[in-house]
């Protein structure tokens, strides 16, 4: 009985101080519920047969608008608000406070290359998804754009492999599957 009730206790001690290691490092049982949620939904989303792809697309996409921080949530909304209006210096700046504010924000950064990206500014907008990527190498809308970028810039063999990784990430993604399409036949010599 004495044996058991310090197993127990001991036991407990354990849990509290893997809990504060990961709270101490930046963890928090919110995150881990998240990725848990995003790995559950991205497994339904490797699912070709799955007809409510778009569905599980949209609950990927609304969980990573949150970064755990009603402050960068808010500035992410606001500048999405300001890239919708075509204002993307506002979109940038609040994208960027954002960014300092919550660096891990993968959305942040996504967005802020999206702006960049509108801007004709690929050079930004590839530093900001590769630092999308290393944050977060599941980010197809990242993805999507790291290959439209190399296809505008005149790379299609780039581009070809990122839209492959997408389909590896998002087996039903209609841009990359035409995308990968399409640049078969330009590398092999068909006309588009």
């Amino acid at each position: 009985m004495l044996k058991f009730h310090l197993l127990r206790i001991l036991f407990r001690l354990l849990i509290i101080c893997i809990l504060s290691t990961f709270s101490q490092f930046g963890f928090s049982s919110n995150a881990f519920a998240q990725n848990t949620k995003i790995d559950n939904l991205f497994m339904k989303l490797q699912d070709i047969e799955n007809k409510n792809y778009q569905d599980i697309e949209k609950e990927i996409w609304s969980e990573w608008r949150k970064s755990g921080s009603p402050k960068s949530d808010l500035l992410l909304k606001r500048g999405m608000d300001a890239m919708s209006k075509g204002d993307y210096n506002a979109s940038i700046e609040h994208l960027t406070a954002a960014i300092d504010y919550t660096p891990e924000f993968a959305e942040a950064w996504n967005m802020r290359a999206t702006v960049f990206f509108l801007m004709d500014n690929y050079n930004q907008s590839v530093s900001d998804i590769q630092q999308t990527l290393k944050l977060n190498p599941r980010h197809f809308g990242a993805l999507s754009g790291l290959g439209m970028i190399f296809e505008r810039s005149g790379q299609p063999k780039q581009a070809l492999e990122v839209y492959k990784k997408l389909l590896e990430v998002h087996p039903r993604s209609i841009n990359a599957i035409m995308s990968v399409d399409r640049l078969i036949k330009y590398l092999e010599g068909t006309s588009l």
